[in-house]
């Protein structure tokens, strides 16, 4: 079975089907068909989307060098052992300065390679805005299909991926370690409005407890029943993992409870449908105006100021990507 663009609608019906019944060399390929978007992946999202139950997705972000991916490798060994099946995702940055030791840390996660009830999967975050890989969103939804219960979504850890995973995750905790600084960069980073659980990594190193007692100073400002829960983890040796497992789950029973779990679906779900508009927008009017000419053409004249740009936009819209 083919993965690129080439393959058919009926080629698309049978990969849905094996992704359903959990097969992981389907999922792996439904994977890499939704990351080069286009027809096919549309076809196929629109299928799995239809045909599974919500995930429940757990965004796990903060800066690097937090101990994000030792922290989802120990989340998902306690998942497991509770019966939870566990999908992946880990969201690669495509800067060399940063992508080495993201993805060595992420090595460790490869004694879940063998288990049917863990599949992991890195994504290329290609420089999508919020560092999110721009098929992240449908990656849930085929992890979902397969019936992984739990999703734990992890991001790069830089610029604005920490905000933009909040966006589509239910529940979203954000790792910090002791020498990152103090509960007002937490502040100033927007942290603490999409924070539902703060853990406190590598707590064992000096500062520690000073970290944990800002944090819990800082969220007693929270509104009643948003107030987001602070943890201390040792994740190297798996010291307080299974406690923050226990906040996840729980807090996706509040979701359920208090309604909030489909406000947050609705609010995901708008976004969702603008990030598709925007990428169609792209595939069916900038990229045939680029290889026509077309965009040339405008520049030229903007240069000039023949043209404003909201002319420019709107001989976009209306000339489809024909040459000028």
């Amino acid at each position: 079975m083919h993965t690129g663009h080439d393959i058919s609608g009926a080629e698309v019906d049978e990969l849905a089907a094996a992704v359903l019944r959990g097969e992981p060399r389907a999922i792996g390929r439904a994977l890499t068909v939704v990351e080069r978007s286009g027809e096919p992946a549309e076809r196929l999202v629109s299928i799995l989307f239809r045909s599974s139950p919500w995930p429940n997705v757990v965004g796990i972000t903060g800066p690097p060098g937090a101990g994000k991916s030792t922290l989802v490798d120990g989340l998902a060994g306690a998942a497991r052992h509770r019966g939870h099946r566990v999908g992946i995702i880990a969201v690669d940055p495509t800067s060399p300065f940063t992508g080495g030791a993201i993805l060595g840390d992420r090595v460790r996660m490869l004694r879940h390679s063998t288990d049917p009830g863990v599949f992991i999967r890195s994504m290329a975050s290609r420089r999508h805005p919020g560092g999110l890989a721009a098929a992240t969103a449908e990656g849930v939804y085929v992890l979902a299909a397969a019936g992984f219960d739990l999703v734990l979504v992890e991001t790069v850890g830089v610029g604005q991926s920490e905000v933009a995973v909040a966006e589509l995750a239910g529940t979203t905790v954000v790792v910090l370690v002791p020498e990152g600084g103090d509960a007002i960069q937490v502040l100033k980073a927007g942290l603490m409005e999409i924070a539902d659980i703060f853990v406190v990594n590598k707590s064992d190193r000096e500062g520690g407890d000073r970290l944990v007692a800002a944090l819990e100073e800082t969220v007693d400002f929270a509104a009643p029943g948003s107030r987001p829960a602070v943890r201390k983890t040792v994740a190297t040796v798996g010291e307080g993992v299974d406690r923050v497992l226990d906040d996840i789950l729980a807090h996706q029973l509040h979701l359920v409870a208090t309604g909030a779990g489909r406000r947050r679906r609705e609010r995901t779900l708008r976004l969702t449908i603008q990030h598709l508009l925007t990428r169609r927008a792209l595939r069916e009017t900038w990229f045939p105006a680029e290889a026509s000419g077309l965009v040339d053409a405008l520049i030229e004249q903007l240069l000039q100021r023949a043209l404003s740009p909201y002319e420019a936009v709107e001989r976009l819209l209306g000339n489809s990507g024909a040459p000028a």
